[in-house]
């Protein structure tokens, strides 16, 4: 009886999460339609909710934004609106933080997020998975005796928070490892390994150092 209700549970608990995971995704991107004029909305003209509707709307939203924006026309409205958020003190550090980090990872320039290292944390003793950032800016650079980088380490199980360090490139150990199966392995915390063959020098490297 017992190897049969952990065989369930095997299989509903993954079905019920990600049935979860997107009908919060959902209804958070249905919230969208509270944009619209109260008479226009999905649920007034047809009188029941219909999930869904809003993540189409923020993805035609969306998609108009980029098509706007693509024109000279655009772009000065573009360049306008940020002139308008750069006079609030406040606003103008986030908005331009919150910018170079998104123009960062979606341009798909840079080295920010390619790369996935092991980095001695929180002890010597003790290998934690990373991901690549950056390089030291200059002032930051010319502090430092050697060469560093940049690395990000995400808690577990969840990665959008985590811890940022500069740490001597030498004491990196770069995987042979995808961010999507990086990101896999953390959340999953270490029950999920990679698919991909580890690379066999930054085994050596680790176990040497």
């Amino acid at each position: 009886m017992k190897k049969y209700f952990v065989t369930g549970l095997l299989i509903w608990i993954p079905v019920a999460i990600t049935v979860w995971v997107l009908t919060l995704i959902v209804r958070t991107m249905d919230q969208s339609l509270l944009l619209l004029p109260a008479h226009l909305r999905p649920e007034e003209l047809l009188g029941f909710y219909v999930p869904g509707l809003g993540v189409l709307l923020t993805l035609l939203v969306v998609v108009l934004t980029g098509l706007i924006t693509t024109n000279i026309v655009g772009q000065r409205l573009v360049r306008f609106w940020e002139s308008l958020l750069a006079r609030i003190p406040v606003v103008k550090s986030i908005y331009y933080s919150v910018k170079q980090v998104s123009d960062t990872l979606f341009s798909g320039n840079g080295e920010a997020f390619r790369k996935v290292l092991l980095v001695r944390y929180p002890h010597p003793q003790a290998w934690s998975v990373a991901f690549q950032t950056s390089t030291p800016a200059r002032d930051v650079s010319g502090r430092l005796d050697e060469e560093h980088v940049g690395v990000f380490i995400p808690t577990t199980p969840s990665p959008v928070n985590g811890f940022f360090f500069f740490v001597p490139k030498r004491d990196t150990v770069e995987l042979d490892m995808t961010v999507d199966d990086a990101l896999k392995y953390i959340v999953s915390m270490g029950v999920v390994a990679p698919v991909t063959a580890p690379v066999h020098g930054s085994r050596t490297r680790a176990r040497n150092e």
